[in-house]
């Protein structure tokens, strides 16, 4: 019984089923954000872990297959971006100047309110990623000398942060356009903001899935550069 708990298949499983009953909680909420599946989900794995007194890095790599499964989902999100291509053209201008301000301030921010705590050097590397999808977070901090596991914790609450806040923050400020709703939803809170989006429309979806690359490619460009000017 040991021997199976601490198996891949028990981690595994474990995750799956996490997922489904956090799944159908947030649908019988009626899609109650703070009830997200990534949030629920995350809950009811760290809950077990805790209850079996196992250590989070072996089970992080017992399911290091579906962090790789990240990868080619990240891709497949071009297929809605093609469907969506000819409304974004007609915005191609403004969307790429909101990534080139909206990536530094989101990157930004968080060292400078990370600094003011007093992080380390090491802690400072590792929130530069937060605002992009987790493989893209990871490869890049992990280059930059930062820890993994705090980039995947930071991108996590920064989602968590995103899909909780973004219907009460647009409705106050009166923005009801799915174009707006889901680009920005992409490029501050990356593939939990773009499941979010895609279950306010398609257009949403399509156009948080374009702020999610375009973050991603932004920040593995730019940040890699600014840390060894900055660092070095």
């Amino acid at each position: 019984m040991t021997e199976l708990l601490h198996s891949p298949l028990f981690a595994v499983t474990m995750t799956l089923l996490a997922f489904q009953l956090s799944l159908k909680l947030y649908q019988r909420s009626g899609r109650l954000a703070i009830l997200h599946p990534t949030i629920g989900g995350a809950v009811l794995v760290a809950g077990v872990l805790l209850a079996l007194g196992q250590d989070y890095g072996s089970y992080y790599q017992d399911v290091h297959w579906l962090t790789f499964l990240l990868g080619p989902v990240t891709v497949a999100l071009a297929v809605p971006l093609y469907r969506q291509l000819h409304l974004l053209r007609a915005m191609a201008a403004p969307l790429l100047t909101t990534v080139l301000l909206g990536g530094s301030f989101a990157c930004a921010s968080a060292l400078v309110m990370a600094w003011l705590f007093g992080a380390n050097e090491q802690t400072l590397l590792s929130l530069t990623t937060k605002s992009v999808t987790t493989p893209i977070a990871i490869t890049v901090t992990e280059g930059l000398g930062g820890l993994a596991t705090i980039a995947v914790a930071s991108v996590i609450l920064t989602g968590i942060a995103g899909i909780t806040t973004v219907e009460w923050l647009f409705k106050r400020l009166g923005i009801d356009d799915d174009r707006l709703w889901g680009f920005c939803l992409g490029l501050s809170a990356h593939a939990i903001g773009t499941s979010r989006a895609f279950e306010r429309s398609p257009v949403a979806g399509a156009f948080s899935s374009l702020g999610l690359c375009l973050t991603g490619a932004f920040t593995a460009f730019f940040v890699p550069i600014a840390a060894d000017w900055f660092i070095g």
